[in-house]
């Protein structure tokens, strides 16, 4: 071989180790994820070696698999997506667990029998969006020692039974089975048989959950009823005595039922799956629950890496609700052109032939607490409405450093009477301004002493300083602490119906 030739080789034997190098180089690059060379997402190919920009960071595989640091990225993203969507599925759950658990230790209602009666400001801060116009009487109970035997009074009530997905078991009173005129019911749990409890003596109703709510409220406000039926009520466990009934009230005691932030609300949800049986619509949530450390037979010991990312999941799970609270993407303003829902926007079973009504229930039990016919379903004159607002009149979200009027026409529709309630948008519950009076935070059809206009509408301020001369038609927001209404109609009238009644939006007062 001649030197020329010779020399050749070894030039093209140089080129090929350079390129081999520069190749080389190139290819670890790529695979360590130099910003030039990631791959969106959608464009990724899955295969070979790649880096893929995804929303939780940089994604790498090698010969196709993922390595150690991406799977970890994976498993993390994977689980924050769950808490945050099972944070969604959860909270009618969770708020009424909370709700329980709070309520006991305020009011002892965690003791079969003691009913807590909810009449001053104080007393009902702890409901979240809670009336303030008529006072509330609340029990809780639960069925897995047997069912519950409830020898309810005649006379003017209303109430009834939930279980603790919030939905209507059965109603008491003018609206339930006895209509007013008392009767002996039965309730019993999800593992016990109907049919052994129906011999003709009594209603007969199966709860969902072992735990559930009991609310009635008098609608004769005499104290003699009110003494008699206290003195009539019984309460026991199926083929035992009845236990002793006890009514706390004016305790006049601030408490709070918003559903906790933080671990907290895990650890509540997790207690509350230990004490009941599994729905079959809910196993596909036990699924994903329980890589998080939530199940129905372990205890709840998240190590450090759990902690942080369910600390996230709930904060982002409640953005998410809080988001579909103020922007409900399944429903449309009841009036065109406003800014008014309708706040009852799913079925009181919560499932449809398709579907379960995930979205519509978490905006509604993230902003308020329980569901009767009464509610979802209102007739001319019976039930109630609850419309709610969060903008104003130029669509931009209230604000609490701002004033806003209302002008409520003259001739409401409502069979009883109208209710302008305000509540915290941080707690969902009656907004606490410093001033601790119902007044402050509830105006309604029955104060003789508001401002009426001349055609009878009825203007209402909400904002840091009333005008001059609507004091009494005023209702003081405070700091930074964002609001939002409920507008109550009680037995809603035929012009509600077919919308030729409508409120206008909140206008800001300029």
């Amino acid at each position: 071989m001649s030197n020329g030739n010779r020399h050749m080789r070894r030039l093209f034997k140089s080129f090929d180790f350079r390129r081999a190098v520069i190749g080389a180089v190139l290819a670890s690059v790529f695979v360590a994820g130099g910003s030039d060379a990631q791959v969106p997402l959608r464009e990724a190919t899955l295969a070979g070696d790649e880096s893929i920009s995804t929303p939780y960071g940089e994604v790498e595989l090698v010969d196709n698999y993922l390595t150690d640091e991406s799977s970890r990225l994976l498993f993390d993203a994977m689980d924050l997506q769950r808490a945050a969507q099972a944070y969604i599925w959860s909270t009618p759950l969770v708020s009424m667990t909370t709700w329980r658990d709070e309520q006991g230790l305020i009011y002892g209602t965690d003791v079969r029998g003691t009913f807590a009666v909810l009449k001053s400001f104080n007393e009902k801060l702890g409901i979240v969006t809670g009336n303030l116009t008529t006072p509330y009487i609340l029990a809780f109970d639960n069925l897995s020692g047997g069912p519950i035997v409830i020898d309810y009074p005649a006379g003017l009530t209303a109430g009834g039974v939930l279980d603790f997905w919030q939905r209507p078991v059965f109603d008491l009173g003018l609206t339930g089975p006895d209509q007013g005129e008392g009767g002996r019911y039965i309730v019993v749990g999800p593992e016990h048989d109907v049919e052994d409890y129906e011999d003709g003596s009594a209603w007969v109703f199966q709860s969902a959950t072992n735990n559930i709510f009991i609310g009635l409220r008098f609608l004769d406000d005499s104290p003699d009823f009110a003494a008699r039926f206290k003195d009539e009520l019984q309460m026991s466990v199926l083929g035992s005595p009845p236990v002793e009934i006890i009514f706390n009230e004016d305790l006049d005691i601030p408490w709070s039922a918003t559903a906790p932030r933080g671990m907290a609300y895990w650890e509540r949800l997790q207690a509350i799956i230990s004490e009941e049986p599994i729905r079959e619509q809910d196993k596909v949530w036990m699924a994903m629950l329980e890589p998080l450390g939530i199940s129905k037979h372990s205890a709840f010991e998240p190590d450090a890496r759990l902690v942080g990312i369910l600390e996230d999941g709930v904060a982002l799970g409640e953005l998410m609700t809080r988001n579909l609270q103020v922007n409900p993407r399944f429903a449309e303003p009841y009036w065109s052109g406003t800014s008014w829902y309708k706040s009852f926007d799913f079925t009181i079973p919560q499932i449809t032939e398709t579907k379960v009504e995930l979205d519509e229930r978490a905006t509604w039990f993230y902003e308020a607490v329980t569901s009767s016919e009464g509610m979802v379903n209102p007739t001319v004159g019976r039930g109630q409405v609850y419309m709610t607002s969060k903008r104003d009149s130029d669509g931009n979200l209230l604000r609490s450093d701002l004033t806003y009027v209302l002008r409520v026409p003259a001739d409401v529709p409502v069979g009883q009477f109208w209710a302008l309630t305000l509540y915290s948008e941080n707690t969902r519950r009656p907004y606490e301004n410093g001033e601790g009076t119902l007044r402050s935070a509830n105006l309604d059809s029955h104060l003789e002493d508001l401002v009426v206009n001349d055609d009878g509408s009825i203007d209402l301020y909400i904002g840091p300083e009333p005008p001059e001369g609507f004091e009494n038609n005023f209702m003081r927001t405070v700091q930074d602490d964002g609001w939002f209404v409920y507008f109550r109609l009680y037995a809603p009238l035929e012009p509600f119906f077919d919308k030729s009644f409508r409120l206008p939006d909140f206008e800001v007062v300029r």
